[in-house]
């Protein structure tokens, strides 16, 4: 039987194909994959101000967080691509803010 071909109509029904390559919708995964490459992001262009360490460290300790917890329900090979990207900035994001003052920043000691 033939199958009907899918028509791309812009980004966002681009980035659902790729993020839903089974043909099923993943909404808590996908949520998952936004909120990981959103907090990755902040957690890595707030790591290059030495002053913004507390939005940093803590950004990427949630962006990591919440990455591996979406790797651990991921279904497709988008949603798991798209999740090491998040993990690898929210990491390096936590890891900078860290060395510039941590999580606590002074506050506790």
């Amino acid at each position: 039987m033939a199958q009907p071909v899918r028509q791309h109509r812009g980004p966002l029904s681009t980035l659902s194909s790729v993020l839903n390559s089974d043909g099923k919708a993943h909404p808590v995964e996908n949520t998952f994959v936004a909120a990981t490459l959103v907090l990755g992001a902040v957690a890595f262009i707030t790591a290059q101000f030495d002053s913004l360490h507390l939005v940093s460290s803590w950004t990427g300790l949630v962006g990591v967080l919440s990455g591996s917890w979406g790797q651990m329900i991921s279904v497709t090979t988008g949603e798991r691509f798209l999740l090491v990207i998040g993990l690898g900035a929210a990491a390096v994001g936590f890891f900078l803010g860290m060395a510039h003052g941590g999580l606590f920043g002074g506050v506790l000691g």
